[in-house]
């Protein structure tokens, strides 16, 4: 199993009413960077890019709302299927921050969906972010107003039956999933990872993640309010894109690639954007690349800090 080079806290916030768990690491009085991660991750999936961190920095890498060990937004046997609102994870964003900076501006890295809730924050909040890394967190396709009534209905259709998600008979077989996900990550990190991503229960180990995350979101993705919010960010942001990235083949609309270069003109929008790409890298960017991300990190860190 890998072995970490920094050891991180493990502990709980209050946000907003839900037990948050948090990874944390360095000094309190370092300076504050908040990392968070993507769709079905944890917190922990930080843990090799920290290692790679050259400077001291109070890391913060919480487990979103229903994942990890964060509590989901209806407790265990309650009736009725949760939901998750992506304007909930940017009031736990916000929380987050008056608890950990209520005065000063933080550095921000986002992982995909983390990427996309990190831009939306900074455009929303402008003041409290001084930095933002955006790895893989390229948005979605603009959704058509005539989708609609289709959406709503899917969505109508998936919530009358709870998702599942499948236990595995060991951790091995966690790792191994991890594994399905990213053919890159060597058995040593899917192993420490796969720790963090499940848990040992009377079925097996189950992973640490709400299956409600599987329903459909009835709301199409709108870019022009996207591109409103991102139009908005004072802070510089530094899109990180993954050279073999398997992104093009989940935005792709009826079978057809995405010209990624035509697609990136969608951030053409953002006052202070950069733009940069990892060679031997997929999605998961932060595990197969982490101390290229690192380097990549701390010296964008280090020009906005000057820059201000």
């Amino acid at each position: 199993m890998y072995q970490p080079l920094k050891q991180h806290e493990s502990s709980f916030v209050d946000l907003r009413g839900l037990r948050t768990h948090l990874h944390c690491w360095g000094p309190e009085d370092a300076p504050l960077l908040v990392m968070v991660h993507g769709w079905m991750d944890v917190g922990a999936s930080y843990q090799f890019v920290v290692d790679a961190l050259k400077q001291d920095y109070r890391v913060v890498a919480p487990d979103w709302r229903g994942f990890g060990l964060s509590d989901w937004p209806v407790a265990d046997g309650s009736p009725g299927i949760r939901s998750y609102w992506f304007p909930d994870y940017l009031a736990d964003l916000d929380a987050l921050l008056d608890h950990f900076s209520p005065t000063q501006p933080a550095n921000l890295v986002g992982h995909s969906m983390g990427g996309n809730i990190a831009m939306m924050y900074a455009g929303v909040r402008p003041h409290r972010i001084r930095s933002v890394v955006n790895l893989e967190g390229f948005g979605m396709l603009d959704s058509p107003p005539e989708k609609a009534p289709k959406r709503y209905s899917n969505w109508l259709d998936e919530i009358k039956t709870p998702k599942e998600l499948r236990t595995y008979n060991s951790l091995e077989a966690v790792a191994k999933r991890l594994q399905k996900t990213n053919h890159r990550l060597s058995d040593e990190k899917a192993m420490y990872l796969a720790q963090f991503w499940s848990k040992l229960d009377n079925e097996g180990y189950s992973l640490l993640g709400d299956a409600a995350h599987k329903i459909m979101n009835p709301i199409g993705y709108r870019l022009a309010e996207a591109q409103a919010c991102w139009s908005n960010i004072a802070a510089p942001v530094l899109h990180v894109e993954a050279k073999q990235t398997e992104a093009g083949m989940w935005l792709s609309r009826a079978g057809e690639p995405v010209d990624f270069d035509a697609f990136r003109t969608r951030f053409n929008c953002v006052p202070n954007w950069k733009h940069v790409l990892v060679d031997n890298a997929g999605h998961m960017v932060h595990h197969d690349q982490p101390e290229v991300l690192a380097g990549l990190i701390e010296f964008h860190i280090a020009q906005s800090t000057n820059a201000g």
